[in-house]
């Protein structure tokens, strides 16, 4: 409903929470075609594999703290980013 009115801002909390990998795949080129339509699109998500398939710039947050920013390759390779939502040990 809320294409219809052509907005510039769209905001999506979780969009993908809850969906198969079919519905998954099935959003996305709409969030692409939003995208190169000149929307801006700002994303709330969790699913980071699906969230990367269509994200320009990532901002990470842990407890309300920004760890990082950039693209989505330079957040992944973020070791804040990567001991906090990953678990992974940072020397």
């Amino acid at each position: 409903m809320c294409m219809a009115l052509r907005p510039e801002l769209f905001i999506l909390d979780e969009l993908f929470s809850g969906l198969s990998m079919a519905e998954v795949a099935s959003i996305i080129p709409i969030i692409e075609k939003l995208r190169v339509g000149g929307s801006t699109i700002i994303m709330i998500e969790h699913r980071l594999r699906e969230l990367f398939r269509v994200a320009d710039r990532v901002i990470v947050l842990n407890y309300g703290e920004k760890i990082a920013e950039g693209t989505p390759e330079e957040v992944m390779n973020s070791e804040e980013v990567r001991k906090a939502y990953l678990g992974i040990e940072v020397d």
